[in-house]
């Protein structure tokens, strides 16, 4: 049974990956934050080495994947700085397996839901208290950011945040419980509301689309059950495939983007794309090494930005898809690619037999990760949630569908 230190610790690491704290917390605290965070999920695994390496080795593409972004410094052309800059998928990677090894999947949906509803609530005060952390003024005057720092990243934060919220487990009570089921039930539709009005004041049209495409996927998923039928199969597969080019198609397409105030070019992503892919040609099995492409003062991220405007460098490849395949070429994306579908494969299985809500909650991420990376850079970029999430998500159902053929 988890206890509360444990329980407090999971959340507080789903804060700092989230970015909750980074604007509050700057400098020396933040840095404490994060090495704390790093050393008790270390820790823990370790005294539960056993359990730890177990869960790991569930997924070997995702384990061996791991492994080679660690490596990817030894052909990066900025060897020093990937190398430094390993640490970040060390810190997502411990709190990931510590999450997925150590918390049920009722427990994992609790504490995500909680955590992005003290996020919630912290963005609200800052955009009012503090309006300068709190909102855009000179970039996208009117548009708030709360506290994760950008207006897409809360839109996208509040995507998972409405998901959580929406496959929160049912009420349970027990001898401890401290709250009624009214007040649980209040918790949840507060959340979920709240969610839902941040991602508007945030103007992502991007997390708009995405969750609105995503709604309509899950919909068809709770309506229908698997059947045992091959088929079945194909029209999931079709079902992911059709959500991601819906999400591309509705942000492209010339006279949508017109009425919203985006360009044919999906806001100069498409020239930055091209240049990405034609420069991973000359290093397609290993790429260039974790973070090296896009690294300030990298020469294929001044000709990225050429494609667009004089003097522009972006950060990154504004698509997580490619920019994986940048960081460890196509060898690196390929264990990815297996990783994710068989994931997305499981989860699908335990939505389909789905009796409770949260059951829905790994395919609803799962989905959400595949749509949000066709027009953001939100896998391995820095450190993050959504590879923290992706992690125990894929740990999670491994250890789930490796218990179930046990028993």
């Amino acid at each position: 049974m988890i206890g509360i230190f444990e329980n407090l610790f999971a959340l507080i690491g789903l804060l700092f990956f989230s970015g909750a704290l980074s604007q509050i917390m700057q400098g020396t605290s933040i840095t404490l934050l994060r090495y704390f965070v790093w050393g008790i999920a270390s820790i823990l695994l370790c005294l539960r080495w056993k359990n730890s390496i177990t869960t790991a080795l569930k997924d070997k593409y995702l384990l061996l994947l791991t492994i080679m972004i660690l490596a990817s410094f030894l052909w990066s052309d900025i060897s020093i700085i990937t190398f430094k800059d390993s640490r970040e998928i060390m810190q997502m990677t411990s709190f990931g397996l510590y999450f997925a090894s150590q918390f049920c999947m009722k427990q994992q949906v609790k504490l995500i839901a909680l955590s992005f509803f003290i996020g919630s609530i912290m963005s609200l005060i800052v955009a009012f208290v503090v309006p300068t952390i709190g909102l855009h003024f000179i970039d996208h005057p009117g548009a708030w950011k709360g506290v994760y720092g950008y207006k897409n990243i809360l839109g996208s934060m509040m995507i998972i945040s409405s998901l959580a919220f929406c496959f929160l487990p049912k009420y349970q009570p027990n001898s401890q419980s401290i709250i009624s089921n009214s007040i649980y039930q209040s918790y949840k539709w507060i959340g979920l509301v709240l969610s839902v009005f941040l991602m508007f004041l945030s103007t992502s049209k991007t997390s708009l689309v995405v969750s609105i495409v995503l709604l309509l996927v899950l919909f068809f998923y709770s309506q229908y059950r698997w059947q045992g039928k091959v088929t079945v199969v194909y029209l999931d597969i079709g079902i992911l495939i059709l959500g991601g080019i819906t999400t591309i198609l509705i942000g492209s397409w010339s006279e949508i983007i017109t009425g919203i105030g985006r360009d044919p070019t999906l806001t100069g992503r498409t020239p930055m794309w091209g240049v990405a892919l034609n420069r991973l040609m000359e290093r397609p099995l290993l790429g260039f090494g974790r973070s090296a492409f896009w690294a300030p003062g990298s020469k294929y991220a001044k000709e990225a930005g050429l494609a667009l405007t004089d003097g522009f460098i972006p950060p990154h490849g504004h698509n997580g898809f490619i920019d994986m395949a940048l960081d460890v070429g196509l060898i690196g994306f390929t264990l990815f690619a297996i990783s994710f579908f068989i994931t997305y494969f499981r989860s699908l299985k335990l939505a389909y037999a789905a009796k409770e809500p949260e059951n829905l909650w790994y395919l609803g991420f799962l989905i959400f990760l595949m749509m949000n990376n066709l027009t953001e850079s939100f896998l391995l970029y820095k450190t993050n949630i959504y590879w923290t999430l992706y992690l125990t998500v894929a740990w999670s159902l491994a250890k789930r569908e490796k218990s179930i053929h046990i028993t």
